[in-house]
């Protein structure tokens, strides 16, 4: 096993419960802690201050916010006054979001790789203090820069890493990423491909892959009633098979499944039909893209991820008892 590993938090637990699980994090010798931003529930940089306020070490990551919600010159912004809060703790996730999502509160994603490419370079020159003049297709600024009038005004240090999941966001990950947050709901395999454009990327930019951090995230269910754990990521497989597809594509599930769930699932999908699509989710589907079981399933699940390319678990616990799963990939000793 990595002697890396992260926390990942969505929206299971309240923001203060959190904070809570980020203190001990930190003291079992996490890395960073990662705050989702993908469905309408929880905004990432609010609970990302909320984190840092609440530890001293621990990196913060959003994982991840998108390109089109935010102005690069409000992005930017955002994650200078965050690294004012948490100095050299700061990561900026960012990630090209998913339809049907986009298009129903009104955004036309087109050209996502152009747009990453354009946000990731203007968004770098902010935080490196420069003024900035840049005239894309999706990035306009006019002799724009961070405006600091009384603090410091050294460049910040915030790597950005690119959620990517289909391959050519992959390559482009490797290509101007610090790094890339892999997706999760994917099995091990997936992970071959993706080294393979990762590194394909990074050569472009003449360097290789070792040279691309590339943490994943990863769903642990994690109890010693099996049958539980189990149960509470195929209600997350389930949803997410039925509405995302991106992920649907990348999860290497059998496609006559993936037809059958998405008869069944709408967006925003009521509780009934999450039922009705939970059961069509078999044991080894779970198995398959999730670490979920028993303490000791669930870390070997993990290592088979850290074996086929990823260099930190980013583990999204689903049971209630997070200090556990923290407790069982605990790096240090408590």
């Amino acid at each position: 096993m990595t002697n890396r590993v992260a926390l990942y938090l969505q929206d299971k637990h309240p923001i203060r419960d959190g904070m809570r699980y980020a203190q001990l994090a930190e003291a079992a010798g996490f890395e960073a802690v990662w705050q989702a931003e993908s469905r309408l529930v929880r905004e990432a940089t609010v609970p990302m201050a909320a984190y840092a306020a609440a530890t001293e070490r621990i990196g913060i990551g959003s994982g991840v916010v998108n390109t089109w919600t935010r102005n690069v010159g409000l992005l930017a912004a955002t994650f200078s006054t965050l690294d004012d809060l948490a100095p050299g703790r700061v990561l900026l996730g960012l990630g090209a979001w998913w339809d049907p999502l986009a298009a129903k509160v009104g955004i036309q994603r087109r050209r996502t790789l152009r747009c990453m490419r354009e946000t990731v370079e203007a968004t770098r020159r902010l935080l490196a203090m420069e003024r900035v003049t840049y005239h894309g297709e999706f990035v306009h600024l006019d002799d724009v820069e961070i405006d600091i009038v009384h603090g410091d005004r050294s460049p910040k240090h915030v790597p950005i890493y690119v959620g990517a999941t289909a391959m050519k966001m992959m390559e482009l990950a490797g290509e101007i990423g610090d790094g890339v947050l892999l997706n999760y709901l994917v099995g091990p395999a997936y992970n071959a491909e993706a080294m393979e454009h990762l590194a394909a990327g990074a050569a472009r930019a003449g360097r290789t892959l070792d040279e691309v951090d590339r943490p994943q995230l990863v769903v642990c269910s994690l109890d010693r009633d099996r049958s539980l754990a189990l149960d509470r990521s195929r209600e997350l497989v389930a949803q997410y098979l039925g509405q995302q597809p991106h992920i649907m594509k990348a999860s290497g599930v059998d496609e006559s499944l993936l037809e059958e769930i998405g008869r069944v699932l709408t967006w925003p999908a009521t509780p009934e039909q999450i039922e009705q699509a939970m059961a069509l989710v078999p044991d080894e589907v779970v198995q398959l893209i999730t670490a979920s079981g028993t303490p000791d399933e669930c870390r070997a699940k993990v290592q088979e991820y850290v074996d086929a390319g990823c260099t930190c678990p980013v583990l999204y616990p689903l049971g209630d008892d997070v200090s556990a799963m923290i407790d069982a990939f605990a790096t240090v000793s408590a």
